[in-house]
């Protein structure tokens, strides 16, 4: 499998300060602790972004750390929001994954095989586990990050308003 290199030093976020897991706890949902924090997978087809197609930035749910753009967003029917890329090298993390942890009964009803390897995707920042990346997406890079909406925090971007109060 071929991916982009997207691995960065912790020390481009020295300023950012983990919260304990006491405090993700309060802060988080329980589905978003147990994804983030757990390693866990949201079910197919049921995420708050799954079909979101509005203009806007989605971030890490723990730390805020910008990952994706809505442009390349786009609907894989893998029951996950999936993009094409990252906004820029350095934001996520890519470690084998031989864990099957979650779950994603898909998985593990289609794999047959005993010794699949995933490629877990997680945060630079604050090293929150957000989803997996394949290389079954489309040209010209063929990635497909495969992210929990319970990992990412979504901005819609702000529409101009011309000074007679139309778009």
């Amino acid at each position: 499998m071929k991916y982009f290199s997207f691995h960065a030093e912790m020390a481009e976020n020295e300023n950012f300060q983990l919260p304990s897991k006491a405090e993700l706890k309060k802060k988080l949902t329980a589905m978003q602790y147990h994804v983030t924090q757990e390693k866990g997978t949201e079910r197919a087809f049921t995420g708050k972004y799954y079909k979101t197609s509005e203009a806007g930035t989605y971030s890490c749910v723990v730390c805020h750390q910008e990952l994706f753009s809505s442009d390349a967003k786009y609907d894989s029917g893998c029951g996950w929001p999936a993009f094409r890329n990252v906004l820029q090298q350095g934001l996520v993390k890519l470690s084998k994954d031989t864990t099957h942890v979650g779950a994603n009964l898909l998985l593990l009803v289609t794999d047959r095989s005993a010794g699949m390897v995933r490629t877990e995707v997680s945060c630079t920042r604050c090293g929150a586990h957000l989803g997996h990346v394949f290389n079954d997406g489309p040209l010209p890079a063929k990635t497909r990050f495969c992210i929990n909406s319970a990992a990412l925090h979504f901005e819609p971007h702000q529409v101009a308003v011309e000074a007679n109060g139309t778009e």
